[in-house]
Formats: structure tokens, C-alpha cells, sequence
């Protein structure tokens, strides 16, 4: 009986425990929240309040499942655009909604775990990335990629400047042009490959259903020659004499390895994600093939890097400067182990040698071919646009053999033509990567003008640049109402004709001084990331590749090899949209004008719905093997792109 009276007792405090429990939780949540309230307050910016915070890594793997329940629960009315943040993908999806809705360009997130400021302002984001010293980059937010060690990515202050002086060479107008050379031999190698290697004799590589993937191979291919100073090849190809280059572009594994470096290498991009977030100790032990293989990639692609770094020492050691300095890796080891190149007073390690040299990697390798990709499958869903380049092409280059053209007489012409139009549209609508991450100086406070209006941010405060939404913002880009969709505007539709328009009412909004980083010269390319032929957007409205001192180092090489490919491609070839899902081969051979414009309608509307459901993990992407099916027509030969218009 005593046992059975201590019952209710022992229950009564299990029951206060967790009450006081629970009150001590809902009073820190509210006082979190009634605090971070009242610093969005201060800054005089509209604010938005949220129970917690959209980029909160609980919320990312759980709103799959709660949005739902909260669509069920709650009427729409009362969602509006403020449930927009918390969506995935929400700025690619609805551009200018969520800002439209909160009255402003620029916009504090507030929940109870984090205050953030949203922008899509030019005036604000110009002003952000001018001032380095005053909103420096977010590194907590790229920590992980630092497992070869310490990187330009990964630091900031005078150990990033130490960096960047040291990668920056690296990024000259003589490596521009030995991109450009090497762009063209590698389309001209995944254009064989794509025809199974018989190009003159064939007239459509058929349906290729694994466009996303020859792109990422014709990128590696590149950064092979450029990074590491190796010749990679498509399969088919022949490699070169050098036993050097035989042994690391083979498609075989050299003795001692595993993997073919360009395996390695490969498998480790394509799995970064899984890398960054599986721990090392995992990925050694879990008994799976995927974590196997990976791991594998990984200790490979480590073992090949020593390898390199220990003849790259030994080139340097011999005085073949010249040879080294063809290469970004050998550029490095030249910086630390060149006598010429100690007045730097910088001194990377070993793996922070590795380390860089695998960053410009991965920052050049799925952004640039993520590009090349989705410019191809735009220009296959829009017919006019692909004509009119092809017509540049035409008036720029005749029937000259690509492996001829030069990067100096060249480049210009190429990025003034229609051909930077369409990159440039590409990068607009589908940047790379779709939000750039800042932060307020964390020792003090940091003042923004907009408007002509100051506002005070607090020390460390998060920011968020959602470039998708910047890229659309009516406010700084030429627009007029959509002729296909009605829309008011056009800015959410891929229209390379964009860039030809006038510069129209938008006058530079950011023309203040914004502080000594501006001027200071930390290397790397310093010209414009558009044509001055072409619309030159406000700066802060247009940045696929950042903008300010910690812009992408590569920018000039994603550019040039862009300009390189694609009239190697459409000189003597168009790209189509694939119709099979609709009609054979031979039903298309007996359809009339009107038949071909309404089965190829249907693919363009697939086409432009699969582009609209892209998602970014890194990059912004097809996701779980989504594509377009495509094929690649010998001019002339084409069943659709001569005769329809964009429907």
C-alpha cells in the first residue's frame, strides 16, 4: 500500500518537472523572440516574424512534411506571401512575390533562432559587397568545405588576403586564352562522343537523354588542362604521347590507384554534398556501395593531389617555370616553393595548396557546365533565339575550323554578340548559385544608405542575397509586358533580346562612395562581367558570379569557355528539343508545318515546366534525374527549328 500512495506523488512531480521544464522553454523562446523583434526594430527595415527560422537546418529537413498541415489548417488568405520564405526554392519559384507582398526590396526575417536581412535591392547589395572589411563573408557557412584544409573560400581578414594574393595569378589573360583553346578541343571531343564518333557521317546524334552529364565531362575535361595542366579526354579519344598526361588522362587506373583520376575527381563533385555532411568515420564504415565509392573517390583524388604537388615541387626545383605557371596548381606550388615568388610573403601549407586547388575546382566545374547546359536546352525550346545566334556565328567566324579561332581577335566579338546575350540571359534567370550569404562586421554596428534614408544594421547580422529575385527586380532591369504568357512583365522568361534593350529609366542607384575596399586591388580579373555592347545592368542587380573583392576568381575563364562553346557548337549544328513522348520518328517525317509547331509546343511546355522545378543544393540544377531530352542536328537537317517561332 505505501508503494501505491508514493504513485501519485511520484507523477504530480514528473508533471511539474515538465511544466517547469516547459515554461523555462516557452520563456526563453518568447523572450528570444521579443529580443531579436526589437533589434529588427532599430533598423528602421520592414520585418517579418516567424516561429522559426527559414534557413534553420530542423526546418529544411521537416517542411516537406509540415507545410502541408499548415496549407490544411490555415486559409490561404491568411498565408499570402508570408509563407513564401518558407518554401524551398522559393525566390527561383515566385521572383518578386514574397518582396511585392512585404512592401520592400529589403526585408529582416525575424524568428526566435536567427534575424536575417532578405534583399533583392542593387542599392543595398552593392554597397554589401563593396565594403568588405564592414560585411564580411559568412565563413561559419562554408567550414565544411575546408577537409583538404584551409582555402580563399573558407577564410576571411588577412588570412583570406594572404589567399586570394596567392591564387589571384593564377586568373591572367595568357590562362583566358589557353581556356579558350581547350574549351574548343573539349566540344569538339564531346560532340564526336556525342555522335559516336561519326560526326561527318551522321545527321542527329538522336535523343540524348544525358545532357547534363556531357557538359559536367566537357567542364572536368577543361579543368584538368587548366588546374592541374593534364590532358583529360572524352571516351574514343586518343591521348597524347606524354607519358605524363597518358597516365593521368587515361580512362584505365594507373597502378597504385583505384580510380582514373578523372574518376576520382569526378565521383568527388558529384558527391560533395554527401562528403560535406557525412562524417568522415561513416563514410569508412558504412557497408554501402554509394559510401564505398565515395570514400574511394575521395582517398584517390587526396593520393593524386601529393602526387601532383610532389612533381610540381620538383618542376619548380629544376627551374621549369614556364611549364608550372600553364596551371593553377603549379601556380600555387610556384608561390611557395619559386624563389622569384617569395617577395609575397605569403606561404601557403601543403594542404592548403591542395586545398585551393580543389576549390577552384569545384567553384568552376558544375557552375560553368550547369550554364553551358541550360543555355543549350533554352535555345533548344526557344527556335528564334538559336537562329539569330547561329547568325552571328555566321557573320563572325564563316566555316573556319574552330581549332583555329584565337582568343585575341576573338573574345570580344564573340561576348558582343548574340552569344553573350544568351549566356548572359542564362545566368540571369538561372544563376548559379541562387543566394550569396553576408554578414554585418561582428565588432560593430555597419550603416547602409537606401533611398537617401540611413539604416543602422547590428554587429553580425545575417544577410541574404537572393540573386533570382535581384535578377527580376522590375525596378532595375528593361521589361515590357510577356507576349507569350500576358504577364506584365517578361522578366521571369528567358529573352536574350533583353540585353540589346535600352538602359531605360533604371539610373545607377548605387553610386556613393562606398568605403577603401572598393579600390583596393586583391587580384584577379578586373573587367566587366558584360559586354559594353550589350545592357549593362546597375551594379548590385546582376551578379552570377558575386560582385566586390570577393568575387569568383574564375569568372573570366566560366566566361571565355562559355563563348567558346557554343559556336563551336551551333556553327555547324542545332540543337532540338526531343519529341519522342509525343511522336515517332517517322509520324514526324510526314507532319506538316502546323503538325510540327503543335508536337513541338508540347515540348517546349515540358521543357520550360522542368526548368521551372529546378532545385539548388549547391548549384541550381535538375534534381533525381529529371532532363530534357534533347538532339543535335547537323544544319540543315533540322525537322524543327527552321521553321517554328518561340511558341
Amino acid at each position: 500500500m505505501p508503494a501505491r500512495q508514493e504513485e501519485p506523488k511520484m507523477v504530480s512531480t514528473l508533471l511539474f518537472a515538465a511544466g517547469l521544464v516547459s515554461a523555462v522553454a516557452v520563456y526563453k523562446y518568447v523572450s528570444a523572440l521579443q529580443r531579436n523583434i526589437a533589434l529588427a526594430r532599430s533598423t528602421g527595415l520592414k520585418y517579418v516574424v516567424y516561429p522559426i527560422h527559414p534557413l534553420n537546418n530542423l526546418w529544411q529537413l521537416t517542411a516537406g512534411l509540415i507545410l502541408p498541415l499548415v496549407y490544411c489548417v490555415f486559409p490561404a488568405s491568411w498565408l499570402k506571401g508570408w509563407i513564401l520564405p518558407l518554401q524551398r526554392e522559393w525566390s527561383y519559384r515566385t521572383n518578386q512575390e514574397f518582396f511585392d507582398w512585404a512592401g520592400s526590396e529589403s526585408v529582416i526575417i525575424v524568428a526566435p533562432d536567427d534575424v536575417m536581412l532578405y534583399t533583392e535591392s542593387a542599392e543595398v547589395i552593392s554597397q554589401v559587397t563593396a565594403r568588405k572589411e564592414a560585411f564580411p563573408k559568412d565563413i561559419a557557412r562554408y567550414g565544411l568545405l575546408t577537409f583538404f584544409g584551409q582555402n580563399v573560400v573558407s577564410t576571411e581578414a588577412a588570412v583570406w588576403r594572404m589567399h586570394r594574393r596567392v591564387t589571384a595569378p593564377s586568373f591572367n589573360e595568357k590562362n583566358a586564352a589557353h581556356t579558350f583553346a581547350e574549351a574548343l578541343k573539349q566540344t569538339r571531343g564531346m560532340l564526336n562522343y556525342l555522335f559516336n564518333w561519326e560526326l561527318e557521317t551522321k545527321d542527329s546524334t538522336g535523343t540524348i537523354r544525358t545532357l547534363e552529364h556531357d557538359t559536367m565531362v566537357w567542364a572536368l575535361n577543361i579543368i584538368g588542362y587548366v588546374g592541374f595542366g593534364l590532358r583529360l579526354i572524352f571516351p574514343g579519344e586518343k591521348l597524347p604521347d606524354d607519358p605524363k598526361l597518358a597516365k593521368y588522362g587515361s580512362l584505365e587506373a594507373p597502378p597504385g590507384y583505384d580510380l582514373p583520376f578523372a574518376q576520382s575527381l569526378g565521383t568527388l563533385l558529384e558527391r560533395i554534398v554527401a562528403i560535406l555532411l557525412i562524417p568522415g568515420w561513416a563514410l569508412k564504415t558504412l557497408p554501402f556501395e554509394f559510401t564505398r565509392m565515395t570514400r574511394m573517390a575521395k582517398d584517390n583524388y587526396r593520393k593524386y593531389m601529393e602526387e601532383f604537388l610532389a612533381v610540381k615541387k620538383e618542376e619548380v626545383r629544376k627551374g621549369d617555370h614556364e611549364r608550372v605557371g600553364m596551371d593553377i596548381m603549379g601556380e600555387l606550388v610556384r608561390s611557395v616553393y619559386g624563389e622569384k615568388d617569395s617577395k609575397t610573403g605569403a606561404k601557403l601549407t601543403d594542404d592548403e595548396i591542395i586545398s585551393n586547388a580543389f576549390i577552384m575546382t569545384l567553384a568552376g566545374h558544375e557552375t560553368t557546365a550547369n550554364v553551358l547546359h541550360f543555355t543549350l536546352v533554352h535555345l533548344a525550346t526557344n527556335p528564334s533565339a538559336q537562329r539569330r545566334l547561329q547568325k552571328d556565328v555566321d557573320e563572325l567566324l564563316g566555316d573556319s575550323d574552330p581549332l583555329t579561332w584565337d582568343y585575341e581577335r576573338n573574345i570580344n566579338a564573340l561576348l558582343a554578340s548574340h552569344i553573350g546575350a544568351c549566356v548572359n540571359e542564362t545566368m540571369r534567370v538561372m544563376p548559379p548559385v541562387t543566394v550569396i550569404p553576408k554578414i554585418t562586421s561582428p565588432s560593430s554596428p555597419q550603416s547602409i544608405s537606401i533611398k537617401g534614408q540611413k539604416h543602422v544594421l547590428p554587429a553580425g547580422l545575417s544577410i541574404a542575397f537572393y540573386l533570382t529575385s535581384a535578377h527580376r527586380n522590375p525596378n532595375q532591369w528593361p521589361t515590357q509586358p510577356s507576349k507569350r504568357t500576358g504577364k506584365p512583365t517578361d522578366l521571369e522568361e528567358w529573352l536574350p533580346d533583353r540585353w540589346y534593350r535600352d538602359t531605360f529609366k533604371a539610373a545607377s542607384a548605387n553610386t556613393d562612395d562606398h568605403g577603401e575596399d572598393e579600390t583596393a586591388d586583391y587580384g584577379g580579373y578586373k573587367g566587366s562581367d558584360t559586354s559594353a555592347a550589350l545592357y549593362r545592368p546597375v551594379r548590385g542587380s546582376f551578379l552570377p558570379f558575386s560582385d566586390g573583392p570577393r568575387s569568383c576568381l574564375g569568372r573570366r575563364l566560366a566566361v571565355v569557355e562559355l563563348a567558346a562553346a557554343l559556336p563551336a557548337i551551333f556553327q555547324k549544328y542545332s540543337v532540338e528539343l526531343a519529341v519522342d513522348e509525343w511522336a515517332t520518328d517517322e509520324e514526324v517525317a510526314r507532319m506538316s508545318v502546323e503538325e510540327k509547331r503543335e508536337v513541338y509546343a508540347k515540348a517546349q511546355e515540358s521543357s520550360r515546366a522542368k526548368i521551372a522545378a529546378a532545385t539548388a543544393i549547391i548549384t541550381l540544377k535538375f534534381q533525381g534525374g529529371e532532363h530534357v531530352p534533347v538532339r543535335i542536328v547537323k544544319r540543315g537537317k533540322e525537322r524543327f527549328v527552321r521553321d517554328l517561332e518561340v511558341v
